[in-house]
């Protein structure tokens, strides 16, 4: 049985369940944190007094009822903090303003301020343009949209009678790629999106529809995917519907495209669509430039003689000693040799053994470091997420380099399927020095996470690049793959395909969550438990690295 503590944040429970409309539990946050919810816990001020405590329970709990959270609404705010303070300050006077005629102590805190906005897209269009708006209180807290998004909570699980109102005005079709097609098939998928809309919700209604326009798309848990065009599918020439496509090789060399001249390279990558069980090619557009050096002064490298010594167990290969006094078979050409001299009356060493022993690195490693806006969050420290793999890349890349291995660090990120950048802070080419390491601390975190166009561009870096016999791709991340239309099962399905690619093309692959909260059931799923590992800092993993390296090399020979 659970004792609560009648003086602890539990005590609101009952305040917050009321106004939320649904179980609502009640902690403290860690030290120095603001009050946050990720939809199911509401985590107040560990430092602030009861009725400060109070205040920020009534505002998260508002805002939760009133819709201000729902997942649409947390997609578009992922990764931008500024938007999410401004759209903040909107929808927590809006949702007073909704509590304050169920409850009086909405309409108390409401009298604090008050800003007009009658929904949580007019929050969100007034947020988004250059209308000044006042900070926040201290006491409405934050939102935190990629925890909301992760225990999928931020909307309401019951539906109220505004819920039920139907709209049959045309509702909001996404044009954004309807350029890329032809006329009639563009129009073709806005009547296909049009059937989508609450009005015609009828599923048979819609499959139909989708039948007579020669549709194949299966209904699934999550719209991840809708960024395709319904009626506007390609498919590779001369090929089934599952082959891979071949990346299409990016030329920067028209006048107002100088490209080439600065070391700007890029291909278009497939895509898989789980829903359509093929591949949509030259659908990602991948771009890897150097990144430009910065004011700021270089990363400092820790040194970890742990992750050294076992790091410098692997990455060898065989090179073959002949002629030796020991070793590990004959050598029958020295046998051969000895027993001629001995007929001749030559008296030579008996050396006719071949020594094996492992003492050329053979080991190319591409570090992929996640640049995306998710990898601002902060740990339970306050220490960002970015700043921990930031130094983990640097640390790997810098004893890696010392032992002789060939190395390479890209950052990785996108912003729609057109724009997925690799900046390069380190080539293999390059040495990981003051210049290297301006970069590494010149990169910031932005945009979007779309993991399967970024591996499948790092695993060509690699593969055309590295010029070793044994190749890996480490990817530094929390692996929480999102995009425009690039999320859920279609996002791990799309990942799990690139790594599948990139196996098979002989590149293995180890993802190392640094400083973040491990997702093992999304992220297992993708990499597997074998290339899959996560701690707060490096140095937790630094005595079985070498485990990790050689179980990541092993699912090689898995995949042929």
């Amino acid at each position: 049985m659970t004792v609560i503590d009648p003086d602890g944040p539990s005590r609101f429970r009952l305040l917050a369940s009321h106004i939320a409309g649904r179980a609502i539990d009640v902690a403290e946050a860690t030290a120095g944190q603001p009050a946050y919810t990720d939809g199911r816990v509401i985590f107040v001020s560990a430092d602030r007094s009861v009725d400060e405590q109070r205040r920020e329970v009534v505002l998260q709990s508002a805002l939760l009822a009133s819709g201000s959270l729902d997942k649409s609404v947390m997609k578009m705010l992922r990764a931008r903090p500024r938007l999410a303070c401004r759209y903040l300050t909107l929808e927590g006077y809006r949702a007073l303003a909704e509590l304050a005629g169920r409850l009086p102590v909405g309409a108390d805190l409401r009298s604090a301020g008050h800003l007009e906005s009658s929904s949580s897209a007019e929050s969100l269009a007034i947020a988004r343009s250059r209308r000044k708006l006042p900070e926040p209180p201290d006491w409405f807290g934050q939102i935190r949209p990629v925890a909301l998004l992760r225990t999928d909570a931020g909307s309401p699980t019951s539906v109220g009678t505004k819920d039920l109102r139907l709209s049959f005005g045309q509702p909001d079709v996404d044009t954004a790629d309807d350029e890329e097609d032809q006329s009639g098939h563009a129009e073709r998928s806005k009547i296909l999106k049009l059937f989508e809309a609450p009005a015609f919700s009828s599923r048979a209604l819609s499959e139909y529809i989708r039948k007579l326009l020669g549709s194949s798309r299966s209904y699934g848990d999550d719209s991840a995917g809708a960024e395709l065009d319904l009626g506007g599918l390609r498919r590779a020439r001369g090929t089934a519907a599952g082959t891979r496509p071949q990346p299409i090789r990016i030329h920067f060399a028209d006048a107002d495209k100088p490209g080439a001249a600065v070391g700007v390279g890029g291909a278009l990558y497939p895509e898989w669509d789980v829903h359509t069980g093929s591949y949509r090619p030259e659908w990602c557009r991948v771009v890897d430039f150097a990144l430009a050096e910065g004011p700021e002064t270089a990363v400092s490298v820790a040194t970890d003689d742990v992750l050294r010594r076992r790091l410098a167990r692997i990455g060898l290969g065989l090179k073959i000693f002949r002629a030796r006094p020991e070793g590990d078979e004959l050598d029958t050409e020295a046998l051969v040799d000895l027993l001629v001299d001995l007929r001749s009356g030559y008296s030579p060493p008996g050396g006719v053994y071949l020594e094996r022993r492992k003492s050329a690195r053979d080991l190319g490693v591409l570090i992929l470091l996640d640049a995306s806006g998710s990898s601002s969050d902060t740990d339970r420290h306050g220490m960002a997420v970015h700043e921990h793999q930031r130094q983990a890349a640097a640390i790997l890349a810098t004893t890696l380099e010392d032992l002789g291995d060939r190395v390479a660090l890209y950052g990785f990120r996108s912003d729609g399927r057109h724009a997925v950048q690799l900046p390069a802070i380190k080539s293999f080419d390059q040495r990981f020095g003051v210049r290297e390491r301006g970069r590494l601390a010149h990169l910031r975190p932005s945009g979007y996470t779309r993991l399967g166009a970024g591996i499948r561009g790092a695993a060509e870096i690699l593969k055309a690049r590295a010029g070793t016999p044994h190749r890996l791709l480490i990817v530094l991340s929390d692996g929480y793959a999102y995009d425009h239309g690039y999320e859920g099962k279609y996002a791990e399905a799309d990942v799990a395909k690139a790594l599948e690619e990139m196996r098979a093309d002989g590149v293995a692959c180890l993802c190392l969550a640094i400083g973040t909260d491990l997702d093992t059931g999304a992220l297992g799923r993708v990499f597997g438990r074998a290339s899959l590992a996560g701690a707060a800092t490096l140095a937790e993993l630094s005595p079985r690295i070498d485990e990790l390296f050689m179980s990541a090399l092993a699912r090689l020979s898995e995949s042929r």
